[in-house]
């Protein structure tokens, strides 16, 4: 699928919301799983790509040992600034950066990871040549991305209820890009093509939980790109509570559970 421009607007309020609402809902789970994928590893010198708010970042910095140098870098300045607010305890190299041209030497990194950016790379295989031509010989890079959007419950009901709002045009940025790149196939042919060999891919399955049916609706209808999409339709405040209410008739009142999926990726450059 193609990656619109609007997929990658992180702008006015989306990064406060993200960060508080969608984190602690889907992305925490798996910045962990980079972080402990990672902490059996030596490394002394990393890079983050299209970090965002920092949830990965936050993770490396809890968990590599405190000699190793992390530089975390996202295209979005609004993103990254909200990443800056978090804190963490060793100093952390903050770099605005755009993935298909990085600013940095060649092997000057030893590790690469990407949490949940990939999706919204417009060459994929040419983002994947700049993180090899940064790694040093033997290097990993590791990165994930989301599974389909059936298997990310939250994701498909609010989905649903959205296109059910706005039946003549409705919003698919959900499935366009976040759930729109796990074929195990095309994401091995992206790597091949930037120079790696065969990558180790493993299906990793979590449990995303909310309070409420209100949160997850304000996680997802305000605190992503998705937010555009709804803006150019509607009313906001409309679709989430349309999005609420879809998602309390799937899952109750709260508090609530349901199954999210990703895939995680490795290879050795």
């Amino acid at each position: 699928m193609a990656i619109e421009a609007v997929d990658k607007v992180f702008a006015g309020s989306i990064p406060e919301i993200y960060q508080s609402r969608m984190v602690p809902l889907i992305f925490q789970p798996y910045a962990d799983d980079i972080a402990r994928r990672l902490a059996g590893r030596r490394v002394s010198r990393v890079l983050e790509i299209a970090c965002g708010t920092g949830v990965v970042t936050r993770a490396l910095d809890a968990t590599l040992g405190k000699d190793v140098a992390i530089v975390a870098t996202d295209l979005n300045p609004a993103m990254l600034e909200q990443a800056q607010d978090g804190g963490t305890r060793r100093p952390i190299e903050w770099r605005t950066a755009d993935a298909m041209s990085l600013p940095f030497g060649d092997g000057s990194f030893d590790c690469v990871v990407c949490q949940f950016g990939a999706m919204f790379f417009p060459d994929r295989a040419h983002a994947y040549a700049e993180v090899r031509r940064v790694l040093s010989p033997g290097g990993i890079f590791l990165f994930n991305v989301w599974d389909r959007i059936e298997d990310n419950e939250f994701a498909d009901v609010v989905t649903g209820a959205l296109s059910g709002l706005f039946p003549k045009d409705p919003p698919r940025f959900m499935a366009r890009t976040p759930h729109g790149y796990h074929e195990a196939d095309l994401i091995a042919r992206d790597l091949a093509s930037a120079g790696f060999g065969v990558p180790h891919l493993e299906t990793v399955s979590a449990r995303s939980v909310a309070p409420t049916p209100l949160d997850v609706a304000i996680a997802y209808c305000q605190g992503t790109p998705l937010r555009s999409e709804i803006d150019a339709r509607g009313s906001l405040e409309e679709a989430t509570q349309v999005a609420a209410r879809a998602v309390e008739a799937r899952f109750g009142t709260g508090p609530l559970d349901a199954k999210i999926q990703a895939i995680v990726v490795t290879v050795e450059r």
